[in-house]
């Protein structure tokens, strides 16, 4: 092993590891008066980051281990964008809450640099690293704010019902390594397509995928969503959204298909049935809902399970779907949740939907924004929303999966009532107390400016997804 080198290839994360714990060190000599400028050196150390991510030539690390490509390449990238934008939202909130914490950037770097190691794994132990360095900064930011019961609810739900899930991933890692000798993507592959999959291998499979799907809260396994969304603060509940679910959904990607490419038809069937029941409950139980963060979160359990179709075709060009889509995903939402930041009145958050009457008469740029967001999600055309969902449906199709994408389209219909009751609201009822000016300074207007430019131009410039996650997809799939 040429330690050097293995070090090089990640060099990405070894730098924003180091200036984690620069500025957790940092932190603790000088308090959280300095909270501020570490939330902006760590969003702009992100930047860094992803410039070297984009600059990053193919290799392998660690004997295989951790592998750089074109496909960790772009997850990476989205996964980085979001976190810094997450990283100057949690600065406006705390500055808005008038709690400065310095610890909120570095465990924000620490999650990141955790989702950066699980989409480059090549092996179920890398695999399982990267997800717990994850998984224990996420526990901590759920519950971040220590003044409120929902948050502190919020927090021990995850972490009781994540630890469940992480044992019953690595009871099927353990399955798989009993069954085929490896912990490693390539070498698990070679064994399934040589002597075929049984019963054993079926069953580590069947644990793999429920404790993955427990991550991107994909049906049976997302009974802790509405909950944390409702009860994280708000910047926490986008990082959830944005970066945490692009990282999950690209793990899951690398962690089926390469492994086990020769048991399609075993693992297609579980894929197939998460991802309907996911888009019809989320289509469904976000019809009830009053407040606008649990929505959110039975959206994002739908749009689990539209992305998960892709993964399903089994196909590059179900991968280059899935990865447009999440793409999608992430972008929109940040956007979406910048607007449910800024929903302030007299210095204090609200967060029913009912706040929202009238908005387009008191603040019609908001309004305007927040209206194409949802409609975007709704999956209307000609918003990047639609091109996002033809591009999951149409691979699936391609791969004889025609009933699942029926079923698909049929709950975008049924979901696209409660993105539309928004746009209603704020457009046809009666004027609530405005909220509060502004969103919170001129950066929180430019991320959402520049996520609603890209959302309703997108049809113009298509080429700024399809292409990359085309080439993503073909550098997984040779």
């Amino acid at each position: 092993m040429n330690l050097g080198h293995d070090l090089l290839v990640l060099l990405p994360e070894l730098i924003l590891a180091i200036g984690a714990m620069a500025a957790l060190m940092i932190g603790a000599m000088t308090g959280d008066k300095n909270s501020a400028g570490l939330s902006w050196a760590m969003a702009g150390l992100m930047v860094v980051v992803g410039v070297l991510v984009v600059l990053a030539p193919p290799a392998t690390a660690f004997h295989g281990a951790f592998v750089v490509d074109g496909f960790s390449r772009f997850a990476n990238v989205a996964i980085l964008g979001s976190a810094a934008l997450c990283t100057i939202m949690a600065q406006n909130f705390s500055e808005a809450e008038k709690q400065q914490h310095f610890e909120l950037p570095v465990l924000i770097a620490l999650a990141t640099l955790g989702m950066m190691l699980m989409v480059t794994a090549s092996s179920f132990i890398a695999l399982y690293l990267g997800l717990e360095l994850q998984s224990l900064a996420l526990y901590v930011l759920a519950a971040f704010n220590r003044d409120s019961v929902r948050s502190t609810e919020a927090g021990l739900k995850y972490f009781v019902l994540g630890a469940l899930s992480s044992g019953m991933m690595l009871y099927g890692i353990s399955l798989i390594y009993g069954f085929t000798g490896s912990t490693e993507f390539a070498a698990v592959a070679q064994v399934v397509k040589s002597s075929g999959i049984n019963i054993g291998l079926i069953f580590g499979l069947v644990f793999l995928i429920a404790g993955l799907a427990f991550k991107i809260s994909a049906v049976p396994f997302h009974m802790w969503a509405p909950d944390v969304y409702e009860g994280a603060p708000t910047p926490i509940t986008a990082f959830f959204t944005t970066a945490a679910k692009v990282a999950a959904l690209a793990l899951m990607i690398r962690a089926i298909l390469i492994p086990f490419p020769d048991a399609l038809h075993q693992w297609r069937q579980i894929i197939v049935a998460v991802s309907v029941l996911s888009m019809w409950l989320g289509a469904i139980a976000a019809i009830g809902q009053t407040n606008i963060k649990r929505l959110m979160a039975y959206s994002s359990i739908g749009h689990m399970g539209y992305a998960l179709l892709g993964l399903a075709a089994g196909t590059a060009e179900g991968v280059q779907g899935m990865l447009i889509y999440l793409a999608f995903y992430a972008i929109t939402n940040v956007g979406a949740f910048v607007c449910i930041q800024a929903m302030r009145r007299d210095g204090q958050a609200v967060e029913t939907i009912a706040d929202l009457s009238g908005l387009a008469r008191t603040r019609p740029g908001f309004a305007f924004a927040l209206a194409a967001l949802m409609l975007s999600l709704a999956g209307l055309p000609p918003l990047a929303g639609i091109w996002a969902k033809v591009f999951v449906f149409l691979p699936a199709m391609r791969a004889g999966l025609v009933w699942p994408a029926i079923l698909g389209v049929l709950a975008s219909c049924v979901g696209a009532y409660y993105y539309l009751k928004i746009a209603k609201i704020m457009y046809f009822d009666d004027p609530a107390r405005p909220f509060d000016a502004g969103f919170g300074g001129t950066g929180m207007g430019i991320i959402l400016a520049l996520s609603t430019a890209w959302t309703v131009l997108f049809v113009i410039v298509p080429w700024t997804l399809v292409e990359p996650a085309a080439a993503a997809a073909q550098a997984l799939m040779r």
